[in-house]
């Protein structure tokens, strides 16, 4: 048989079972990382992944995502349709096998995909496994085929259910509310996201997101088309729209190298942060890997070798460092792999060799290509990367300032910390409370055994559009890292944060519930994406929430955190209490302030997490940078449902 016919002969010998799923229900976290929100989406893009790889196989080119009016996730691509004829080894219709069978798929045959993405090939079986009720239908040779499954079993063979001129596979789940039992609600921002990424990441292809469950006012589903023609070039316009370019082209190449495609965009911009996401096999591996060492490696050796023959470097007195080259740069590399070997189950960081040289070459002939051909764009980035070298120098003085006055260089907390007794920092946390009011009425409600409270003055620095080494400066900032006993800059990379001396495992934001305290959670939590990234990804920052009402009637009282609360608990006492509206947690005394934001047994508290690098890095840059149109447009869209629930 011909290479090209066994390429495209997709048919049940196609499919390799490599062993059983029963404890698949058991043991969940091991296959989709966690059994939370997190956990949940997975489900999604796991069914996504295998339409995906038909597209990036060259046999698809439209996949429909659906969230239903039931809550259940609908798949639809026009692929070739998984194959239902029967499988020799398994004795079943291949189809069965792929969606009861762990590892089944076509992914482990490689005359049948080059490269897929997935989680480890567990796929569409482990998103079955975890659904209360999955039905599978496949559009194929002419023929409508169908089989339902409940929580992973197959509720009867598959069978013909009529005929067809179209071609795909439709995958519609319900996840099970006894495995996911913290939410089964999809968010659609989320998911959006998601798909908006994937349809940069793979250019020609045409998703559409729909949510069922929302209808506008003319009836119409909320929903959502993303193309992309030009790929990874549309993807750094898109990131980069509210920041100001200081070069005139996106900087792009996509070829294979070495047998491995990789695709590169990238631009320079007037901020002083280093944003560079890495992709293989469309999974984003926000821990880099050989890839983005690949990537780091031609930019520098290419940038330096221009910088030297200009000489620009000739008066300056200490030597460039490799992050001087990537301040102010947002880059994209993405590169497809037939094997990829990555460390760790969450796959978040690529540890194939191979793939350094070729990303390398690709990187440097072309910047080699666009520096010959825009002097005055090379001149600007080296100009840029020979200030980002002098901001280092006094960012490096600033910041062993601070390093000084931490607890692991042996000086004091800052005056204003009120600390807790206990030791354990896993016990501990500490409340970064809005002014020197709240922060007195925090230390009195506090319970002082595990509770520390860090009152912070006014508005901290925005340090979206502050060079590094006045961010180090300024004193609130330095307060936070002397607080936290944490240390930033390695020998190994000076933008590393060092979590091993971090004193509190809860860094818990408390801000008035109004605009300005709002905006102060912002600026907080912009300091964190920048400079402690690792805080919020190890799941140490929270928000708390306070109420915005007191409904008082006699010896009744009830707490409202929104309007309808609030009404709901006037009502309940006849409709005659006396409502109390809190403008700032000053107005709390300090019991309502333990009872209501500070007791573990009662408080909400809201995790910070990243669901995706890119989208946040976009937001922030959006919300805390100069541009304002992008940001009015921001507000006054999610105006009705804003919170600073990350």
């Amino acid at each position: 048989m011909s290479e090209e016919i066994k390429k495209n002969n997709y048919s049940a010998d196609s499919i390799q079972a490599l062993e059983g799923m029963e404890h698949v229900r058991m043991r969940p976290s091991m296959y989709i990382g966690d059994v939370g929100v997190r956990g949940l989406h997975h489900l999604v893009y796991e069914v996504v992944d295998n339409s995906i790889d038909e597209a990036m196989g060259g046999h698809c080119d439209t996949i429909g995502v659906a969230i239903n009016e039931d809550g259940s996730v609908t798949v639809e691509d026009n692929g070739r349709g998984i194959p239902v004829d029967l499988h020799k080894k398994e004795g079943v219709s291949a189809l069965e096998v792929v969606m009861t069978k762990i590892g089944a798929g076509g992914k482990f045959d490689k005359d049948s995909y080059k490269v897929s993405g997935g989680l480890h090939g567990v796929g569409v079986s482990v998103v079955n496994a975890l659904s209360v009720h999955m039905k599978s239908t496949v559009f194929r040779d002419g023929k409508i085929y169908e089989q339902e499954y409940e929580r992973g079993k197959s509720m009867y063979p598959v069978k013909q259910i009529g005929e067809t001129d179209k071609r795909g596979t439709r995958q519609t789940f319900y996840p099970d509310d006894t495995i996911f039992t913290q939410t089964i609600e999809f968010s659609y921002d989320t998911l959006s996201a998601r798909m908006r990424e994937l349809s940069f990441l793979n250019k020609g292809i045409t998703i559409t997101f729909t949510d069922k469950r929302e209808v506008d006012e003319k009836g119409e589903f909320k929903s959502e088309v993303f193309h992309s023609d030009e790929g990874l070039k549309e993807y750094i316009r898109y990131l980069d729209g509210n920041r100001e370019p200081i070069i005139s082209h996106v900087i792009s190449m996509d070829h294979e190298k070495g047998e491995i495609p990789v695709e590169v965009a990238l631009i320079y911009n007037t901020s002083y942060t280093e944003n560079i996401f890495s992709y293989v096999n469309n999974i984003n591996t926000h821990e880099g890997g050989t890839h983005l060492q690949g990537f780091r490696s031609g930019l520098t050796r290419t940038l330096k070798k221009y910088a030297d023959a200009s000489g620009m470097l000739d008066k300056l007195k200490f030597e460039i460092a490799g992050d001087d080259f990537r301040e102010g740069l947002t880059a994209i590399i993405s590169v497809k792999v037939a094997e990829p070997q990555f460390e760790g189950q969450t796959k978040t960081k690529l540890g194939n060799r191979e793939v350094v040289s070729p990303v390398s070459q690709a990187v440097g002939e072309m910047l080699e290509n666009y520096l010959e051909e825009n002097p005055n764009d090379a001149r600007i980035i080296i100009q840029k990367v020979i200030l980002a070298a002098q901001a280092r120098h006094a960012a490096k003085k600033a910041r062993e300032m601070v390093q000084r006055k931490t607890v692991m260089g042996g000086g004091g907390l800052p005056g204003k910390l009120s600390d807790c007794s206990e030791q354990d920092p896993a016990r501990c946390e500490v409340y970064l409370v809005e002014g020197d009011s709240a922060g007195g009425t925090a230390k009195q409600g506090r319970d002082r055994n595990f509770q520390a409270i860090l009152p912070l003055r006014g508005k901290i620095l925005n340090v979206e559009k502050a060079m590094h080494h006045k961010v180090f400066e300024n004193e609130e900032i330095r307060n936070i890292f002397t607080a936290l006993g944490v240390t930033v800059g390695t020998a190994e990379d000076s933008k590393a944060l060092n979590l091993e001396k971090l004193r509190y495992h809860k860094v818990i934001i408390m801000c008035d519930a109004d605009v300005d305290g709002s905006h102060i959670s912002t600026l907080i939590l912009t300091f964190f994406f920048r400079f402690m990234k690792e805080l919020i990804e190890e799941g140490h920052v929270y928000i708390a929430a306070p109420p915005l009402y007191l409904v008082k009637k006699g010896n009744k009282k009830e707490y409202a955190w929104n309007d309808v609360q609030r009404d709901q608990a006037n009502e309940r006492m006849g409709g005659s209490a006396a409502i109390q509206r809190y403008k700032g947690l000053g107005e709390m005394n300090a019991e309502q302030l333990w009872e209501t934001t500070m007791d573990p047994s009662f408080r909400t508290l809201r995790q910070v997490t990243i669901d995706s690098l890119a989208e946040a890095d976009r937001v922030f840059s959006m919300l805390m940078g100069d541009e304002v149109p992008p940001r009015r447009e921001f507000i006054e869209k999610n105006a009705v449902y804003a919170n600073i629930d990350a």
